[in-house]
């Protein structure tokens, strides 16, 4: 009945995600295209006319390859549901509006537990909350019960393989434990969630100074809005923080950059639009040293042409970091939006064959109701989530701590 269910549920996600990349397809190269004519103008009077060959010979370049591509990452991966003030191709202008109006928000004065369960009220209603319908229309512990617990599970985009683990362990520790109530099951089955989520180190290894983040992922995740939090958040702590402009192909992606390191009170390398991010990230690395920084942080591509390109650039980088700075403490952080749901797995294999990834950064976990991938990323692919993004404002994105976030997704409203 699983197996028959999970693959009709399969069949509807690949007509939607065809649909999905062709909407996404267009969108993208509307998006490319508008930003590149909004550089030109802007930079016109700046630019000689060496530098306007060489943009419209990257312009043409560029939507040929997009058009005869054969695998895309991020198009099998975006979701059409994210909304444009979401992304991170925002005008410059825009990115500053943004920034301002959340500075001029009024703070709740929330604690951490609190800010959690307010993130994940979506994700709580669609998946603990039918839960507890379906724990309160069952009188006893039969086969039926395990059967709708694997649907409500997969359903909550927690998973296929994920969900027979779970479910696999509900019924080994209900036997083991000689579980009567039915109520008692929801407990358990808390717990079990809180096992699958606990075992690895989620914090983040800065110490010993120096330290290198390497943030990667599809572009419209939150890749430059994590790394100005994270850079504002180590500033607070008493941190030296450097930031490396390493995605040189996206427009306007390093001045977007720049304003964060700008409220961050951080010093920012960059080169221009179009260079080679590995060069980026080499003399980032030397100005890191020279000024003896305590956190390097590097931002890099998340629109290349093809998965090739993407573990080509990427091996270079990672090259660099090994020769130029093996002293260094290292975390790889894979961005992920949560509102991707399943679609984000196969982010996380495809970036993972092309960097030595030690963790996830899940991102708009306030926005969506598939806040089960959590769970499916964490047992199926072995990584730590690292940080998690319950709200817009900087303290909203958060440690991982999985008995807390455990305690929030299964706790009553």
């Amino acid at each position: 009945m699983l197996k028959k269910f999970w693959n009709s549920l399969n069949k509807k996600n690949d007509n939607t995600n065809e649909e999905i990349v062709e909407k996404d397809d267009l969108k993208a190269e509307e998006e490319n295209l508008e930003n590149a004519k909004t550089d030109e103008d802007i930079n016109a009077n700046d630019m000689n006319e060496d530098d306007k060959e060489v943009i419209e010979e990257e312009s043409i370049v560029e939507k040929s390859v997009e058009e005869n591509i054969e695998e895309n990452i991020e198009e099998t991966t975006l979701n059409d549901n994210v909304e444009a003030d979401e992304i991170e191709e925002l005008s410059l202008s825009q990115a500053e509006s943004d920034m301002d109006e959340d500075e001029e928000q009024p703070q709740k004065n929330l604690g951490f537990f609190a800010k959690l369960k307010e993130g994940l009220s979506k994700t709580t209603q669609n998946l603990t909350g039918k839960l507890d319908e379906l724990f309160k229309g069952h009188i006893e512990i039969d086969e039926e019960l395990y059967e709708e617990i694997e649907e409500i599970l997969i359903t909550g985009d927690v998973g296929f393989e994920t969900t027979l683990k779970i479910v696999d362990m509900l019924r080994k520790n209900v036997k083991k434990k000689s579980i009567q109530d039915v109520k008692d099951v929801r407990e358990e089955l808390k717990l079990i969630v809180e096992e699958i989520l606990s075992g690895d180190d989620s914090n983040l290894k800065l110490e010993p100074k120096p330290a290198i983040l390497v943030i990667v992922g599809v572009n419209g995740v939150g890749k430059t809005t994590s790394i100005g939090k994270i850079a504002m958040r180590l500033k607070s702590e008493g941190k030296s923080v450097l930031l490396a402009a390493g995605d040189t192909f996206r427009a306007a992606a390093a001045e977007q950059l720049e304003v964060w390191a700008d409220r961050a009170g951080v010093e920012l390398i960059k080169h221009q639009e179009g260079s080679d991010p590995s060069a980026v990230i080499f003399d980032a690395i030397s100005g890191a040293k020279a000024r003896n920084t305590d956190v390097l942080i590097c931002d890099t591509a998340g629109r290349l042409h093809n998965k090739k390109n993407l573990m080509q650039e990427l091996a270079k980088i990672f090259r660099i970091i090994d020769r130029e700075y093996p002293e260094a403490t290292k975390e790889v952080l894979l961005v992920i939006d949560a509102t991707t749901g399943q679609n984000a797995i196969n982010q996380v294999k495809i970036f993972k064959e092309a960097a030595p990834l030690t963790g996830i950064i899940l991102t708009k976990l306030d926005g969506t109701a598939k806040g089960g991938v959590v769970l499916s990323i964490k047992s199926e692919q072995q990584l730590p989530i690292k940080l998690i993004g319950v709200g817009e404002k900087i303290e909203d994105l958060q440690d991982f701590n999985a008995k807390e976030f455990a305690k929030a997704l299964f706790s009553s409203n």
